[in-house]
């Protein structure tokens, strides 16, 4: 089987107030398609505009990235932001550092 790269990630809101959970195959590229989709209804990270990353996790089988983000959506939020900040203590977005 081919290794290629999966992320799961993390986006917040620009007052870190809302969290959405995504998996992509270009994490330097998914962050600017969120930002471009802001305000827009029809998603949910549109809709509340989360598009700075806070998080991500790095896989090479698409299969592993897709079960840590359901895992990971399942989760309440005081475990999210535990983790997000075991990764990341000072909230910074991190769209351009990837």
């Amino acid at each position: 089987m081919w290794n290629y790269n999966y992320y799961v990630y993390i986006t917040t809101n620009p007052e870190k107030k809302v969290l959405y959970v995504g998996v992509t195959n270009d994490i330097r590229i998914r962050p600017l398609q969120h930002h471009e989709n802001r305000g827009s209804k029809s998603s949910f990270a549109g809709k509340y505009y989360c598009y700075n990353l806070v998080y991500y996790e790095h896989f090479h089988h698409i299969e592993h990235a897709i079960a840590r983000e359901k895992e990971i959506k399942k989760w309440r939020r005081e475990k999210k932001i535990a983790l997000i900040e075991s990764f990341n203590p000072e909230w910074r977005f991190l769209n351009d550092e990837v």
